[in-house]
Order: structure tokens, then sequence, then C-alpha cells
């Protein structure tokens, strides 16, 4: 993959993505600092309001691959080859005990920033921990997904399910209790199809699932991402781009300090600086990270199905080929073109027909709302003010989960997900 692919998938980890109480909690008795939801999306939590979990050095842990061989219609390319198995997290505990999947959010690895704090979490309350990669991701479109074009969430949630077999085959003799899963962001919603996936095939009878930060809507959230591209960001001219502007400030903040240092503290520490980002500047960069994790899916099923749109079929790929110039192209299409260039087409060619108001709403939670309503042991973790909720999103949580959706007032898009408030209800909630 291109080297500005590799480097999105570092952004994505920074800043794109809780039940034992349920309903709405209020603001004052929760104290999560941060009341921007941009602000919370891209700083998250202050560093001691995070709960204390296990390090690295104390967790048993290690990297495993598969080689899956999905029935497809197509055969990677040369500069594929690092990617031709899929590759996943284990975390094992020293006896039985209950093991938990991971769903990471859209275009992250399973050593995405977010799942690796998921993975430290649930490590410290006695869990094996099985990290997986987001059907999104350019390895898991590689090494795992029969048609590489992710989006159609059926198809993600079977392919992921064949993955999630496909580990427990390979660990045989790890002795699990019960199964669990959980998601955050479009893993989540990955997570409600596994879920009524399993309910037929009873691979797992997964004993509790919990949803965190899912898209209601997927199209009404990703939408709502592609627009904050367009905010007017004072400061931009034809001589001074986005990206110069949040440099001069990341540059003057670094300066000040006397150091450099890009932990995972570092955004919340710039916001309290005078070098802080403008609400248009935040809600500009939370859009460009989307954004180029758009066109990494779009580049990617374009070159893996050779559908000619990015890269021209039939053009020779090999290790040294440089994938730039594609990779700029695929920048100009946002959530909205790839839909319309390669999803929907997919769609009606394997349906027969079908329109784009059909397509929207088999791939969202709407499509899951009888299975939802009924299915006690799956629950919703949300934010009153995610970015990614549209009008009547939350109203549909409401009657479809009851008592199982918990409702925080603030925390953005995934902000909170490492508040320690919300890490001890995401661990009361699968205790049970």
């Amino acid at each position: 993959m291109p080297r500005s692919s590799r480097f999105v998938s570092l952004l994505v980890g920074l800043f794109l993505c809780t039940g034992a109480a349920a309903g709405d909690i209020d603001a004052a008795s929760y104290g999560f600092p941060l009341q921007n939801p941009f602000e919370a999306t891209i700083a998250t939590t202050p560093p001691e309001l995070r709960p204390d979990l296990p390090d690295d050095d104390d967790i048993v842990q290690r990297d495993y691959s598969l080689r899956l061989r999905p029935e497809r219609t197509f055969t990677l390319p040369g500069n594929f080859w690092p990617v031709k198995e899929l590759h996943y997290r284990l975390a094992r505990q020293a006896g039985t005990a209950p093991l938990i999947f991971i769903i990471s959010g859209t275009g992250a690895s399973y050593a995405n920033g977010k799942t690796e704090y998921l993975k430290r979490l649930f490590y410290g309350a006695g869990y094996h921990v099985v990290q997986l990669s987001s059907p999104t991701s350019y390895d898991f479109m590689a090494a795992a997904s029969r048609t590489a074009t992710p989006g159609i969430s059926q198809d993600d949630a079977q392919d992921l399910y064949r993955v999630m077999q496909a580990v427990r085959e390979q660990h045989a003799d790890l002795p699990v209790s019960e199964y669990y899963l959980t998601g955050y962001s479009l893993g989540a919603l990955d997570a409600a199809f596994v879920s009524r996936l399993d309910e037929t095939a009873r691979r797992f009878d997964f004993k509790r699932v919990l949803l965190i930060n899912p898209p209601v809507n997927l199209y009404t959230a990703v939408r709502a991402l592609d627009r904050l591209v367009q905010t007017d960001v004072s400061g931009i001219t034809n001589n001074r781009t986005f990206y110069e502007l949040i440099l001069g400030k990341l540059t003057r903040y670094f300066q000040q300090r006397g150091y450099i240092s890009l932990d995972d503290a570092l955004l919340y520490d710039l916001q309290q600086s005078g070098e802080r980002l403008s609400n248009e500047e935040m809600a500009m960069l939370i859009g460009s990270v989307f954004r180029f994790s758009v066109a990494d899916i779009a580049f990617t099923s374009d070159l893996l199905n050779q559908r000619g749109l990015i890269t021209p079929a039939g053009y020779p790929m090999d290790e040294g080929t440089p994938l730039e110039p594609f990779f700029a192209r695929a920048l100009l299409c946002n959530f909205q073109c790839y839909l319309e260039e390669q999803l929907v087409p997919l769609w009606r060619a394997r349906n027969g027909g079908g329109n784009l108001e059909q397509l929207v709403r088999r791939i969202s939670l709407y499509d899951l709302q009888d299975y939802l309503s009924r299915s006690r042991k799956i629950a919703v973790m949300h934010n009153a003010d995610d970015l990614t909720l549209g009008p009547g999103d939350i109203g549909f949580l409401r009657r479809t989960f009851g008592d199982r959706l918990t409702l925080y007032p603030s925390g953005g898009h995934c902000g909170n997900l490492n508040y320690r408030v919300n890490g001890r209800a995401m661990v009361e909630f699968f205790r049970g």
C-alpha cells in the first residue's frame, strides 16, 4: 500500500473511536470535562481521568495470521504480498476465561489505538481478547473479504464471522468458558450484524454484545463526516493550505514546550494551549481524516476488482509501482462517490436491481430493529452529541433498546471511550 495509506491508518487511530446503568446520564454526575463534541472526538479523555490498565509487558499476547482463501473473482496484485494473510492479535489469560472479540472502527487495523485500549481494559478484567481489523481496512479487504467492496453490512458480517471461526479453530486448545462481542464506531454496526448472524449459525452463542457509538444510519453518519471537509476555515488561502495551518500551530506549540512528544495526550494538551484549534479547524481535521479513510477504501476496492475508476484496469502493479498519483485521485472521491460508483452497482448486480434508498436501509441498524428490540443480550452505549447521529437516530435507539441504551451527555464520537466511568460501565455490562 502507498505510504500515504499507512500514514492515514495512524491518523485514524488518533481521531476515530460505553451497560451497567441504563438511560440518559446526568451531565453533572457524569463529570466528563469536554463539552465540545469536536474537541472530545479529537482530544479524547484527559490522561488523569483514564482508568488504570495493565501495561503491554503484563499482557500475554501475540500476533497471528490466517490464510483464508475466500472465494472471489479477483487475484491480489503483486504489491499486496504483505496482506495475503490476515493478521490479528490474541491476548490470553493463564487458565479458562471468557473470550471477547473486538471489531475495529472505520479503516482501522487490529492494532489501532482504540482497539488496543479496549484490549487492555478487558484483559485487565480477566478476559481472553481477540483484536480484529475492520472489514474496511485494506488488510482485511485483501486477505479476508469475498468482494473487497466493504459497506454492505451483511457481507461484512459474514466475512467477519468466517474470520472468527478460523481464529477459534487456530486456537482450539484455548480454554474458553463463553463468548462475548463488541465493536466501536463502524465496528459496532458490524457487531450488530454479526450477532444476528450468530443467532441462526450458533457457532458462538454470544452471551453479551456491546455496541459502542455505532452509526445508526450509516448513510447519514458518513454524509455528516463528509460535510466536515467543506467547513470554511479562517486563515486558509490560495497560498496557505489547511495542513500548513495545522502544522504551523503544532510547530509553535512544540517550540513553546521545548520538546516534541507525540503521545496520546498531545491533542488534549494542545487544546489547553494558546495554539488550540478552533471549532472550524477541528471539524476540518476530523473530516479530512475520514476522507483519507474513504480514499483508502475506494482505491483498494477499485484496484482489487479492476474496475478502472481510479487505477486503469490491467495497469501493471508490483512492489516498485508508485501508487501516490492514484491515491491522490482517490482523495477526490468521498463516500457518496464510493457508494454510487462501487457499492450500489455491486448491490444491484447481486439483487437484480434496487435503489439507493433500499441499500441505505439494509446497511443500517434500522434493518435490524426487530432483532435488536427483542434481544436482551445486546446493549448500546452512545453519546448525545455524537457527530455521526442524525435526526431521529436517538429516538430510534430509545425505542429499540429501552433500558439497554446508555446515553452519555457528551463525548463526541468515541471521545469518552477511554474515560474511566465508561470503562467501568463496559466491564460491568459484560459481567452482568
